[in-house]
């Protein structure tokens, strides 16, 4: 694999020689974003090819999407500079609902230490260090604050508190000040006063 081979091809080629067939990549379109789907196991190894071989020395940022049943997919952006370009790189793995955890990705690139402390805090997934759960101090919330407000069945208190915002209910406009008023409706999913907060997996769907 060579610095000359097409950014494409040379992720294909680190990523079928470290992980073979558990390696899933996927080229997007757009800004050609290169996309890899590793194990949960080969996590910490699947960045330091990333870092290593491709190059990608800049960590920009690590995240989780909440795939209710299926679990949470954790996210890496990546990138590296040749040539007068930048170079993408994605690297996601999928990790149970229950229990969800993960290898720190510290070790590799040290700027992930404060997204995993985000991460940990909206979404509840631990990462560990040694098979060692890590002690992750809040970062954004304060310390009273029960449940992970990025989860898909927690529902915001400012859903429910605050009026939608948008386009006026019909009969609210300044411009028809005639026009007959109406009970003003809750946006579809969001829950009445008293019903809001931290719910459980099952009522999320709804």
């Amino acid at each position: 694999m060579t610095s000359e081979q097409p950014w494409l091809d040379r992720v294909r080629a680190a990523y079928d020689g470290a992980l073979g067939d558990e390696a899933v990549l996927d080229v997007e379109s757009t800004f050609g974003l290169a996309t890899v789907e590793v194990p949960p196991g080969r996590w910490v190894e699947s960045l330091g090819v990333a870092r290593d071989v491709l190059g990608c020395a800049f960590f920009d940022w690590l995240t989780a999407v909440d795939e209710l049943d299926e679990g949470f997919r954790l996210v890496c952006h990546v990138a590296g500079h040749r040539g007068g370009s930048v170079e993408h790189l994605a690297v996601r793995t999928l990790v149970p609902r229950e229990a969800a955890s993960l290898a720190s990705a510290v070790p590799v690139y040290a700027g992930a230490g404060w997204h995993e402390r985000e991460t940990h805090e909206m979404f509840g997934v631990e990462f560990t260090a040694d098979g060692e759960v890590l002690a992750l101090d809040k970062l954004l919330l304060p310390d009273e604050f029960e449940g992970h407000p990025l989860r898909k069945e927690f529902v915001l208190a400012s859903r429910v508190a605050k009026p939608w915002p948008g386009a006026k209910e019909p009969g609210e406009s300044e411009h028809t000040p005639t026009s007959p008023s109406r009970r003003r409706t809750r946006p579809p999913g969001v829950p009445t006063p008293d019903e809001w907060g931290p719910r459980g997996l099952e009522d999320a769907d709804e």
